[in-house]
């Protein structure tokens, strides 16, 4: 039995990994293409290759600054400070993590372009003629979308150190005669500074994996470039070159991510506080209270009010001309798609979580870590690491067919979202098995209970809560993908990400807003249901 699981958790990891050893493996000598792999190098390396890295670490250190500025200061002001509206605030402002960042993108290209409503009005009302507000398509406009899109990932960790640590550290430093400023400073800041990496870390892993914003506003990034060296020039060597590179940054990136989590490890003491002196939110008011309104109303009206809004506007003008008649075809495309990868991706979940709670041996764990690390990967990257072995296979046993089953049919498609999603659905089931007591295992196991007894009679019906959990989050993310889907969708099944982005690509941007919105209402209800979680924990 023992070698039957572990022969099954070989073959996941093989499945999980295939992506990254193709890749490794399009360097390597063999049929021609390794020999090439120097001389396509060195090319891009003397044309287009500088521009690749300076515009996406550019990118990176833009939103780095973005989601640190914006990440900190939201969490700050809703932690440390009190004042009218704050608890409002504690939960809306994750609602941009409802909005896909190539849909924010979309919204404010159609408001701020040359024919769009707000030059339009400012030529009629100065007279002026010619553009009269900058360039939004670029990789300044990029950082902007995407620190508005992803700075929830800073004020959500930010938060949580703050309130966990930060509020009686405060409470003691003002009883020793610490200013506020010093207390912000010296306390706060360093206690949330773990946090805020780990938080940068993840915004920045969503950065490199984008394509829609970067795509859209000619943004010259490693994901863009990945996919012009496969569908444009049709060189494979290239795009796995391109690849192989883009997933170093991203190694890179979990490493200090994990590194920063390490760090993540404070006393939850009372420190002796006198009786009554319980730590409070200081009361703000006048222009105190007025600040912390603008900086708490700035991201929000940014992020997502104004990008509703502007996704609206072109809904009214062309109420009549909008594709309703195939929206029903698009949202089915991506609910069957989503609800099939995540059926799959949390039954996937569940078997590894069981595994490891009842053989944590090595094999066991490497194959859960690699699970987890699935997330980080980018679409582009598992893209190009799945189409490399299925040409190989195709051109030395063409009666196989392995292109038609990998890109003709929900297949491939399929195999992309787990490998990308299966780490969602892991850490929520993990998350429920760390609230089972192992005495509940043992007890089974005296009563006569085997292994399918016990996860079916005693886990399951714990971890019914955690799995829907996980079921709701890898359906949204997978509604909202789109790197993978716009190269491996079947023909005649275009998804509601899929269909914005080409309508955006072909300034169809009124008609785009249909399909924006709607993924924006799927998006909103795990963000809800995350805003309701952390009002009771708070409570």
């Amino acid at each position: 039995m023992p070698r039957l699981r572990h022969f099954f958790l070989l073959l996941f990891t093989a499945l999980l990994m295939l992506p990254v050893l193709s890749l490794l493996g399009a360097w390597l000598p063999g049929d021609g293409t390794g020999a090439q792999a120097g001389a396509i190098l060195r090319q891009m390396a003397a044309t287009v290759l500088p521009d690749y890295i300076v515009t996406t670490l550019w990118l990176c250190v833009l939103v780095t600054l973005g989601v640190i500025i914006v990440g900190l200061s939201t969490a700050a002001a809703v932690t440390l400070f009190d004042f009218p509206g704050r608890r409002f605030f504690e939960w809306a402002l994750l609602l941009p993590l409802a909005m896909p960042a190539y849909v924010v993108a979309y919204a404010y290209t159609d408001f701020l372009q040359y024919s769009g409503p707000l030059q339009t009005w400012l030529r009629e009302a100065t007279g002026l003629q010619g553009r009269v507000f900058p360039e939004i398509r670029n990789p300044a406009g990029a950082a902007w979308v995407l620190t508005f899109a992803l700075y929830p990932y800073v004020y959500l960790l930010a938060r949580t150190a703050l309130a966990e640590r930060a509020s009686h550290l405060m409470e003691a430093a003002r009883l020793l005669g610490a200013s506020l400023s010093r207390r912000i400073l010296e306390v706060a800041l360093p206690l949330a500074r773990p946090a805020v990496a780990a938080g940068v870390a993840l915004a920045l892993m969503e950065t490199l994996a984008d394509f829609g914003v970067v795509s859209y506003f000619g943004v010259q990034t490693f994901t863009a470039g990945i996919y012009k060296a496969w569908l444009a020039m049709d060189n494979r060597v290239a795009a796995a070159q391109l690849a192989t590179l883009l997933l170093g940054l991203v190694v890179l990136l979990l490493w200090l991510e994990h590194r920063s989590r390490r760090r993540l490890r404070f006393v939850s003491a009372r420190l002796g506080l006198p009786s009554g002196a319980e730590a409070r939110p200081l009361p703000l008011r006048g222009k105190a209270m007025l600040a912390a309104w603008a900086v708490c109303a700035l991201p929000l009206l940014m992020g997502f009010v104004a990008p509703v809004l502007f996704m609206f506007r072109p809904l009214v003008a062309d109420w009549s001309v909008l594709p309703w008649d195939r929206l029903l075809a698009w949202a089915g495309n991506s609910m069957r798609l989503g609800l099939l990868a995540a059926v799959l991706a949390v039954g996937l979940a569940l078997l590894l979580a069981f595994a490891l709670r009842r053989l944590p041996d090595l094999l066991t764990r490497a194959v859960v870590w690699l699970a987890g690390l699935g997330y980080a990967v980018p679409g582009a990257v598992v893209v190009v690491g799945l189409l490399l072995p299925v040409g190989w296979v195709q051109a030395t046993w063409p009666q196989a067919g392995a292109a038609y089953w990998i890109t003709a049919t929900s297949l491939g498609l399929v195999w992309a979202y787990l490998v990308r999603f299966v780490a969602v659905a892991l850490h929520s089931v993990q998350s429920g098995y760390s609230r089972i007591p192992a005495s509940l295992d043992d007890s089974a196991r005296m009563l006569g209970s085997g292994a399918w007894g016990l996860l079916s009679r005693v886990h399951w019906p714990l971890l019914r809560r955690s799995a829907m959990a996980a079921l709701l989050l890898v359906f949204v993310d997978v509604m909202k993908e789109l790197p993978a889907t716009l190269v491996l969708r079947p023909f005649n099944s275009d998804t509601l990400a899929v269909v914005a982005y080409q309508l955006a690509r072909d300034e169809r941007l009124g008609e785009a807003a249909l399909p924006s919105l709607a993924l924006v209402l799927v998006g909103l209800i795990p963000v809800l249901l995350l805003s309701r979680t952390l009002r009771h924990k708070n409570g």
